[in-house]
C-alpha cells in the first residue's frame, strides 16, 4: 500500500472514531435535538403547510434522478432508510442536508452520527434550493402513504 492510501485510511479512521467517542459521551443529544435542529446551510425557517401535489411531482421525478441510488423508503440502503425521517428530523434540516452535506457532515451532530453509522458521505448533487423543497415534498407524501 502506498503511504498516500495508508494516510488517508488513517484519516478515515481517526475521523470516525471521533464521532464515535463524541456520541458515547453524550448518545441522546443529538436525537433529542433534532426535530429543533435546523441544521447548517441557507434554509433557516421553512413553513410546510399541507401537502402539494404539484411539488410532490416535481420532488418525485428529481428524487428519483439524484437520490434513489443511495436512499430508498422502508429500507437501509447505502444511505439512511427515509422512511419516518420527517417525524425525526426538521424540515429544514432535510433540506439543508440535501443543498450542503459537506458542511453538515463537518459541522452537524445528527450528519456526524450518520457518517460514523454509515461511513459513506452525502453527495452534492447540484440541487437546487426549489429542487430541495421538492424532494422534501416528496419525502412528507411519502409517509402519508
Amino acid at each position: 500500500m502506498s503511504r498516500t492510501v495508508i494516510r488517508a485510511l488513517c484519516g478515515s479512521i481517526a475521523a470516525f472514531a471521533l464521532v464515535i467517542f463524541a456520541s458515547e459521551m453524550n448518545p441522546s443529544h443529538a436525537e433529542d435535538s433534532a426535530l429543533s435542529n435546523p441544521g447548517v446551510g441557507p434554509v433557516t425557517k421553512i413553513d410546510v403547510g399541507p401537502i402539494d401535489p404539484k411539488l410532490v411531482d416535481q420532488g418525485k421525478a428529481t428524487f428519483a434522478s439524484k437520490c434513489s441510488a443511495c436512499h430508498k423508503f422502508g429500507e437501509r440502503y447505502v444511505g439512511p432508510d427515509l422512511a419516518g425521517v420527517t417525524s425525526r428530523r426538521s424540515p429544514e434540516w432535510i433540506m439543508n442536508m440535501i443543498l450542503n452535506p459537506q458542511e453538515m457532515i463537518q459541522k452537524d451532530p445528527v450528519a456526524q452520527e450518520l457518517f460514523g453509522e454509515f461511513l459513506v458521505p452525502m453527495t452534492f448533487q447540484n440541487v437546487s434550493e426549489p429542487e430541495a423543497r421538492a424532494i422534501l415534498e416528496y419525502i412528507r407524501a411519502q409517509e402519508k402513504q
